[in-house]
């Protein structure tokens, strides 16, 4: 029987070249064996904690190249992924550590003091730090394992990540994600969207909601195609990358500011279907 760990099915979309270019940013590129490896390193730190059947990771970090890599790595070690939105502060991430009972916190450095005394509060044993310029303790941890981990085997029932509602009528409530799930929306996006491996995602969204982490990044990783990853909407980059990209997502503010831009014309999304 195939493995139905996300990760698996993903890796499946991933071109037999390895040496390819999966992530670009501004000043760096990652290939897929690097995705392969960096998720491996990842995934062998977590599995070294010794952490509980289907236990928790909560992030809140900054988006980075490294932060989809924890994601990864999180679903390869079959423990399930919490994203929070880095908006929230003490009392808000005191709910969700208390509510989901996660095994392992990552925070931003700039948050290490409050997190760990909410995680001291909530019973997460573990709690590290990743920042977007790579640095942190998460990675100084992974950084010595092996760079081969074999993905843990997941049945498509079981737990894959779990996302909070916006609370909009009440106290949040944690959605609970299957890999079956994740995978199923995944594959019917890439048929009914015509995903091509020859595909460019410009890659503006946060990731610690559905749009972002599940919709854009697993069509990309899916198809084996290249995704230009930016921290956020900045007018200027995206207009630099539009005329290289043929897939970008956005949410409706990002329209209207390029809309408002004289700049943004046909021309500048002519390879973009």
């Amino acid at each position: 029987m195939s493995n139905a760990n996300l990760y698996a099915v993903l890796h499946d979309g991933f071109p037999a070249d390895g040496r390819k270019v999966a992530l670009e940013t501004p000043d760096l590129l990652y290939t897929w064996d690097d995705i392969d490896r960096a998720s491996a390193c990842l995934a062998n730190l977590l599995a070294s904690l010794k952490l509980p059947e289907g236990a928790r990771v909560a992030v809140q970090v900054e988006k980075s190249p490294e932060a989809l890599l924890l994601y990864l790595a999180t679903l390869r070690a079959g423990l399930v992924y919490l994203p929070l939105n880095t908006a929230y502060r003490e009392a808000e991430i005191e709910y969700f550590l208390g509510n989901a009972e996660p095994s392992v916190v990552v925070c931003a450095s700039k948050n290490r003091d409050w997190v760990q005394r909410v995680a001291d509060k909530t019973g997460c044993p573990h709690v590290y730090t990743l920042d977007e310029d790579r640095t942190g303790t998460l990675l100084e941890a992974a950084c010595g394992m092996p760079q081969a981990f074999e993905t843990v085997a997941r049945k498509p029932e079981d737990l894959a990540a779990i996302l909070y509602t916006s609370g909009t009528t009440g106290r949040s409530k944690g959605a609970m994600l299957s890999h079956g799930n994740l995978a199923s929306n995944a594959r019917v996006l890439h048929d009914y969207w015509g995903w091509r491996a020859d595909d460019v995602l410009l890659h503006m969204l946060p990731i610690f909601h559905v749009h972002g982490l599940f919709v854009a990044s697993h069509g990309a990783l899916l198809a084996g195609a290249r995704m230009i990853w930016l921290p956020r909407l900045d007018v200027d980059q995206a207009l630099r990358y539009l005329p290289r990209s043929t897939v970008m997502m956005g949410v409706p503010t990002y329209y209207v500011r390029l809309l408002a831009d004289p700049r943004f014309d046909r021309n500048v999304c002519r390879n973009m279907r």
